[in-house]
Parts: structure tokens; C-alpha cells; sequence
């Protein structure tokens, strides 16, 4: 987990090895300081001239400003490698999710990607900032002061041994108690970016229904379940200061009190002021060395979760790839099932597709029809791999899908799904997501066939005009409108539009399926609609119910021979069938 995590840290090697070197140059000067200092109280009690005095001044300058050089070195040579892995790793897991398929991204909550790729790598970006640095910095500082302490102090620092022992308990009960409470906490951060989320997106929805009571009831719930877990784990991880503390004043009693009172009682011959001194330098280093090493075990605690659900994200294999050598483009848009099932993973295997025969030609109108839920959009997204089927198979252009290229399967194919999404940007860049070199000519043609023009002049900015985040400055029409005309730009081989019409009006509807009929003739174009009107004219419609083809025909077939299809047609129109009886 932990070796494919340090693979985001390319090109940030160098000050992640640097980082630690400095930092232990300067720990060896610190501990060394006191040890000088200490020789200089004695040659002073020993009657020195001040030219001794001066050279031991300059030693220590000297030593005090290279200690000083390697931790500048060091902090920001650790800060270059932290904040870089982080960058990699953010842009790592990003670029797997961009190869993820549908089946990969059900598994994850859009609200749990989102914390995953931000609160989770801070975590273990601040995680491996500390172990570069002060992970290195505590354990040396620890045994070199150890070191000095027995060489300056004897036996007097045996009592640093006996205190390690104690504090280590104390880290080892705070850890197994805490690990649980994070681990709980961050899928509860999930569900409070979810509830978030949901709320910010559907705000519209929320003040119409006068549902703001209820929605802050819903994230109060949220975040009062976060701070109670935190609340509890940060109330045993502040066990850890009144332990330091205790250990702190302990040691200060022992090493004063025992200290002095050998310095007196021998006269300086057992120990020498200079040595007490420099004793109570190092207690004061070994304890600090063990309160940052209690600071890195409480922060590697909160991060160990952080890693496991980001290591989630990047050992996640996606479900769909192309073959090796796969076919880059269909010969044609001709679309056929063959047998074909297929049910959700998460769905306890329920089939959504039940043996699906259907055989469309290159370049005909389809229109796909039926209750929700009778599974029309999952067909679709079969044709261009967004699924898999689970048996049978499904072609294009005569070959099945799974020969494709993924990125040439999905460049023959345009599809305007049933939630259609505009991205932040202007009008201009989002038709270009259809062809990214279409000329301003190209695009204000596409934009008349999906009966977009009109509107789009009378921004105020015409095509150059910003569309907000989710397109929320236009309205529903006005979106449906472009995403037709950022498909069309694709010149696709088969054309899908999903429910992609229901938001305007049926006049409008009809200017936009002759434009299609007229200048995509080629294209196979299968269209998924509510209304009866909008699939009137298709060459072949297919009713689908349950899961299933109920039945194939064009519009007047329907109407005499199938039930399904004419009570949808009565129930929209309020006419009688007597005409095809």
C-alpha cells in the first residue's frame, strides 16, 4: 500500500533524501553544543583566560549558524518533497478516476472521491512531511542526547531509561483507542460532503420546496456525528501533553535536586556545574524528542485511514480497457444485441437487460420507448462500453465493442445523456468538448441544427458569454439545446439522445430531428423519449418494458399491435385509436 503510494513522489526524490540528511547534521550540532558548553563553565571555574573564552565563542557561533543552515536546508527541502507528493498524488488518483468506469465509480460516492482527493491527501501529505523531518529529527536527537546524557551525567541518566518505558505505554494505549474513533470518522466525513453536496447542487429544488429546516436538521445530524468522534479521539490524544509534562517535571526534580546536591556534597568531584548543566540541556532534548515522536505516532494514527482509502482509489483496476490492437473505428453505425443481459454489481444480481435481440441499420432513426425504469438508458450505454454486458454481445459496425479501442469506439459514438452537464467555461469551449478544432463557423452551425442560435446571440456575450458551474445561468431547454450541438460537432457515426429533448417544446423537438434527418443522414441516431411525438417519424421504435423488448415496429405498426405503446400514445395525446384499429 504504502510502496504504491511513493510512486507519486517522481521528481521530488532528491529533496525527500536531502530533507533528512540536513536534518541530521543539525541534530548532531545541537547536541554537540551543550557538550562545549559545558567544557567552557569548567575551564571558567578553573580560572581561563578570555582568549579561551573567545575561541569557545567562536566555536559555538559557528556551530550555532551551521545548525541554523541545515535546518533552513531542511525545512524547505521537506516542504518542496511534501507539497510536491501531494500534487502527484492528487493527480495520480485523478487520472485513475478519468480511466474508471461506470462499474468502478458505483463503488465509490462522488462525495467520498472528493474527500479522498482533498482531506485524505493533507493528511498524508502532512504525515510524510513530519516523517522526512521530524520523524528523523526525534529519534536521532533522542539517542544522541541519550549519548551525551551518559557521557556528561553517568549514572544520574539512567533515569531518562526508566521514563521512555512509561511514556511508551501511554503512546501504545492512545493509539489502539484512537485508531478505531478516525477510521469511523472519515466515512462519516463522507456523508457529511454528501449531504453538502447534495444540498449546494439541488438548491433550487430545496428553496422551492421550503425544505431549508429540514436540510439543516440533516447536516447538523452530519457534523455533530463527526465532532463526536473527534471530540472523543482528540480527548484521549490529549492524554499525551500531561504525560510529557509529568515526565518533564519528574526528570527536572530528579536531575536538579540528585544533581546539585552531588555537586555540593562532592565538591565538584563526582559532578561539575558545567556537566549539570548540560544534563539538564539533554533531559530537556530527550523529552522533546519524545513529545514530537508522540506527535508523529498520533498523526501517522489519523493518517494510516487516510492512506487505506486513498491506496482504495489507486489500486481500484477499472473494469473496462481496450485490447491491445483494438479496432480504432467503426466501418459504419449499424448497432446489434445479440442475446444480450446484463445487471448492476451492486444490484445483488438482478438482471436489468433480459435477452435482448435488436438489430439496427447504419444511418436509421430509432426511437426507444417505455415506463421508467424499463432499462432504455442501460441499453444505450452498452453501445459505447459505458457497461459491459454480462452475456451475449453487443456490435458496432459489425464487430463487438469489447475490439474497440475504447477512445475510438467512444469518438464514433455521441451521446447527450439524460442529465446533461455544461461545464464552467464559455459557450465557445463547451461545443468544443464536440470537436475541439471546430472553426466559429462550425459551432454557430451546430448550434442552429440543435435550435441554439437564437438564444445563444442574445447572451450578452453571444458565444464568448461564461457558463457557471453546471450551466446553472441557462435554463433547462437552453442546456439541452447545447449539448445537442456540442454532439453534433463530434460528427458521429451513431448519435444517442437520451431523454435529451424533454425540456422543450415539441415544435422546437421537430426542428431538431430534421436538422438531424438532413444533416447527419448517415448517422445512426437512437433517441430515448417520454413523449410519443418525439419518435413519431423514427424508422423503427422499440417499446421496451421490464427490462425487455415488448415489441419492434414504426408508429403505426404500434398503435395497432401493441397496448403498451398505445396507451402511452392515448394517454399523451387524449385521442382515441379508431384510426389503426
Amino acid at each position: 500500500m504504502y510502496k504504491k503510494l511513493l510512486k507519486s513522489l517522481k521528481g521530488y526524490r532528491l529533496p525527500a533524501v536531502i530533507t533528512p540528511l540536513a536534518v541530521a547534521f543539525e541534530v548532531v550540532l545541537e547536541c554537540i553544543i551543550p557538550f562545549i558548553t559545558a567544557d567552557l563553565v569548567t575551564n571558567i571555574e578553573n580560572g581561563c583566560g578570555l582568549s579561551v573564552i573567545v575561541r569557545y565563542g567562536i566555536i559555538l557561533l559557528v556551530m550555532a549558524v551551521a545548525s541554523l543552515a541545515f535546518g533552513s536546508i531542511g525545512g524547505k527541502t521537506c516542504s518542496v518533497a511534501s507539497a510536491g507528493f501531494a500534487k502527484n498524488l492528487r493527480r495520480d488518483m485523478f487520472y485513475g478516476i478519468q480511466d474508471y468506469s461506470f462499474e468502478n465509480i458505483d463503488k465509490f460516492s462522488t462525495s467520498s472521491l472528493v474527500t479522498r482527493l482533498t482531506t485524505d491527501v493533507t493528511n498524508i501529505s502532512f504525515a510524510f512531511s513530519m516523517l522526512i523531518r521530524i520523524a528523523v529529527r526525534a529519534p536521532f536527537m533522542l539517542i544522541f542526547a541519550f549519548a551525551m546524557a551518559f557521557i556528561m551525567g553517568g549514572r544520574m541518566a539512567w533515569i531518562f531509561v526508566i521514563l521512555v518505558p512509561v511514556l511508551a505505554l501511554g503512546l501504545i494505549f492512545v493509539i489502539r483507542k484512537t485508531m478505531p474513533l478516525f477510521r469511523r470518522v472519515f466515512k462519516k466525513y463522507d456523508k457529511l460532503n454528501e449531504s453538502v453536496q447534495e444540498n449546494v447542487k439541488a438548491i433550487r429544488v430545496v428553496k422551492a420546496f421550503v425544505r431549508e429546516g429540514y436540510e439543516n436538521g440533516k447536516f447538523r445530524a452530519a457534523s455533530e456525528d463527526v465532532q463526536k468522534d473527534f471530540t472523543k479521539a482528540e480527548r484521549i490524544l490529549a492524554l499525551n501533553s500531561p504525560m510529557m509534562q509529568l515526565c518533564l517535571h519528574v526528570n527536572m526534580i530528579f536531575v536538579l535536586s540528585f544533581g546539585s546536591f552531588l555537586v555540593v556534597s562532592t565538591g565538584g568531584a563526582a559532578l561539575k556545574v558545567g556537566q549539570l548543566s548540560a544534563l539538564l540541556t539533554y533531559s530537556f532534548m530527550i523529552l522533546n524528542s519524545l513529545m514530537m515522536i508522540s506527535m508523529i505516532f498520533v498523526m501517522l494514527t489519523l493518517s494510516i485511514e487516510s492512506v487505506r482509502r486513498v491506496a482504495e482509489v489507486e489500486n481500484e483496476i477499472p473494469t473496462l480497457r481496450s485490447p491491445e490492437n483494438g479496432i480504432k473505428t467503426p466501418e459504419d453505425g449499424s448497432v446489434d444485441f445479440e442475446n444480450v443481459s446484463f445487471y448492476y454489481k451492486n444490484n445483488d444480481r438482478v438482471k436489468v437487460l433480459k435477452n435482448i435481440d435488436l438489430h439496427i441499420p447504419s444511418g436509421a432513426t430509432v426511437g426507444i420507448i417505455g415506463s421508467t425504469g424499463s432499462s432504455k438508458s442501460t441499453l444505450v450505454q452498452l453501445i459505447c462500453r459505458l457497461y459491459d454486458a454480462d452475456t451475449g454481445s453487443v456490435k458496432v459496425g459489425g464487430r463487438d465493442v469489447r475490439e474497440y479501442d475504447l477512445k475510438g469506439l467512444r469518438d464514433s459514438v455521441a451521446m447527450v445523456l439524460q442529465k446533461n452537464v455544461l461545464f464552467s467555461g464559455t459557450v465557445k469551449e463547451n461545443l468544443r468538448w464536440g470537436n475541439a478544432d471546430a472553426t466559429d463557423e462550425e459551432l454557430r452551425e451546430a448550434a442552429r441544427l440543435a435550435q441554439a442560435d437564437d438564444f445563444v446571440m442574445k447572451l450578452p456575450e453571444g458565444y464568448d458569454t461564461y457558463i457557471e458551474q453546471g450551466g446553472v445561468n441557462v435554463s433547462g431547454g437552453q442546456k439541452q439545446r447545447l449539448c445537442i450541438a456540442r454532439a453534433l460537432l463530434k460528427k458521429p457515426k451513431i448519435l444517442i439522445l437520451d431523454d435529451s429533448t424533454s425540456a422543450v417544446d415539441t415544435h422546437t423537438d421537430a426542428l431538431i430531428r430534421k436538422s438531424m434527418r438532413e444533416y447527419i443522414p448517415a448517422t445512426t441516431k437512437i433517441i430515448i423519449a417520454q413523449r410519443t411525438s418525439s419518435v413519431e417519424d423514427a424508422d423503427m421504435i422499440i417499446v421496451m418494458d421490464q427490462g425487455g423488448i415488448s415489441s419492434i415496429g414504426t408508429h403505426g405498426e404500434l398503435m395497432k399491435e401493441n397496448e403498451i405503446y398505445r396507451e402511452i400514445y392515448v394517454s399523451q395525446n387524449k385521442a382515441g385509436v379508431s384510426d389503426y384499429e
